[in-house]
């Protein structure tokens, strides 16, 4: 009989472990000079779940939260934790807050996190320290969200693997090794293509009076925006990254406006030439895509990649449901 064993207290006798038989929780004593002793099974007190996993999908505006335990897969939401934009006390009081992800996180016993912004041991360190003051059990992976989108959109073949959403990345993915070859800039230097990017641009052209009058005139009534209120957002609140990004949603509503399809378009351009092109013999690989930027406007991100002789492949919204793939296998 087989069983995985949990370390629980050292005491001046022996040591305690706790651990799973056949699906039957034990308890047993290894004693320094003594044969080890079962001290008791099915305890009403203590509840350790061996199989239980987590698998997190990170962007800087929300966060998809999948729980794996057997046969069982639930799925949650919270908001995006990105190192650049959060501490470690701010983690953990996401997950404190949302009571239904509390409640797991003593019996967790492995979080796999994929996360924007998580590229560097610094940045990765904010999100394991804030996840393990939660989740006490659990051995704590964090990645870079490239990572995750090179595993979810993988086919088999080697690809290019992009991110277009709040903001922009890529990498190469041949199954084995993830190669980036340029970096992400973020959304004051970078981010090509990406909500941020368009926000940016719809922004400057509504204070410049260069809209159409009917997208113009839906910013100041149905979005309430102006001068004081954008300068505000942007230059003195939080996150002004989010608020960029979420107006791709009014670009979104206007999206048959031949302004749209030119600024969403001409954003997609930027992104193939500085971030696709970057890879040698990019015109011979299947470019995927992950991100509600290139899943919205997925006719005009085909139609540009056509336009440059690149081949788009798989565009998912979010990577989640290819990641549990992954890490079913």
């Amino acid at each position: 009989m087989s069983y995985s064993v949990y370390f629980l207290k050292s005491e001046k006798d022996g040591t305690t472990y706790v651990g799973m038989a056949k699906g039957v929780l034990i308890l047993f004593r290894a004693h320094p000079t003594h044969r080890s002793s079962l001290l008791l099974s099915n305890p009403s007190d203590i509840f350790l779940n061996s199989s239980m996993r987590i698998i997190v999908d990170s962007g800087s505006t929300k966060s998809d939260w999948v729980v794996i335990d057997g046969d069982s897969v639930k799925y949650f939401t919270t908001s995006g934790l990105n190192p650049l934009f959060h501490t470690i006390d701010s983690v953990a009081e996401t997950v404190f807050n949302h009571s239904e992800l509390f409640q797991y996180s003593k019996d967790v016993q492995e979080l796999n996190f994929y996360g924007a912004g998580c590229s560097a041991g610094p940045m990765k360190n904010i999100i394991q320290t804030g996840l393990q003051t939660v989740f006490t059990n659990a051995r704590i992976n964090v990645d870079h969200d490239l990572a995750a989108c090179a595993y979810a959109t993988y086919t088999g073949e080697p690809a290019i693997a992009c991110i277009l959403g709040t903001g922009s990345n890529s990498c190469f993915y041949d199954g084995n090794v993830i190669f980036q070859a340029i970096p992400a800039l973020g959304y004051i230097l970078g981010d090509e293509g990406s909500g941020t990017y368009l926000g940016k641009r719809l922004l400057r052209d509504f204070l410049y009076q260069r809209l159409p009058q009917s997208l113009s005139e839906h910013l100041k009534k149905d979005a309430q925006l102006d001068k004081e209120k954008i300068v505000d957002l942007v230059y003195r609140k939080p996150n002004a990254n989010v608020f960029l990004a979420s107006l791709a949603s009014h670009l979104y509503a206007f999206r048959d406006e031949e302004y749209v399809i030119e600024v969403v378009s001409e954003g997609f351009r930027k992104f193939f030439e500085i971030h696709v092109k970057a890879y040698p013999e990019y015109s011979n690989f299947p470019v995927h895509f992950v991100g509600s930027i290139a899943y919205l406007f997925r006719d005009e991100l085909t139609n540009v990649g056509r336009e440059l002789e690149i081949r788009t492949g798989t565009i998912l919204q979010k990577p989640i449901e290819g990641l549990v793939r992954f890490h079913q296998r």
